[in-house]
């Protein structure tokens, strides 16, 4: 695989960045050396596995990760949570809305409580809290 993505890929992927960015009232990181990492990460993962599989999480077998489609961007963290592992959706100052993680989740630990200054914008599978809660203990990715 090429390391630079396709401008087709590109292209689709700031299609979505732009679109999340609007339904979820978050901001891409104000480095924008993080957003260029994470976009090509993504259109490079649509070139090679035809989605934009999240690029910063290791998986042992990426085409199972597809199927299963936990962490296609938008990831169910960000759907339910409005949280983003990759720090691509974000709030102004750069950091990633933390406030409806479970409590010991990753993000909650490493990043504390930051509030969502748009909380009537995204999080349209909140209701799957539950559901993605008992998926994250019985199946760590």
């Amino acid at each position: 695989m090429s390391s630079e993505p396709s401008e087709k890929s590109l292209r689709r992927v700031q299609k979505l960045v732009d679109s999340l960015t609007k339904k979820s009232g978050t901001t891409t990181h104000p480095d924008d050396s993080v957003t260029e990492a994470v976009v090509r990460g993504l259109a490079n993962n649509i070139d090679a596995l035809g989605k934009p599989l999240c690029p910063c999480r290791f998986y042992p077998d990426k085409e199972a990760e597809v199927k299963h489609r936990t962490w296609i961007c938008a990831c169910d963290d960000m759907q339910i949570y409005k949280y983003c592992h990759c720090l691509l959706f974000v709030n102004e100052e750069g950091l990633p809305i933390t406030e409806y993680l479970p409590e010991g989740h990753e993000g909650r630990t490493s990043y504390g409580l930051v509030r969502d200054p748009t909380p009537e914008l995204g999080r349209p599978l909140c209701a799957k809290a539950e559901e993605r809660e008992r998926e994250r203990k019985e199946r760590p990715s």
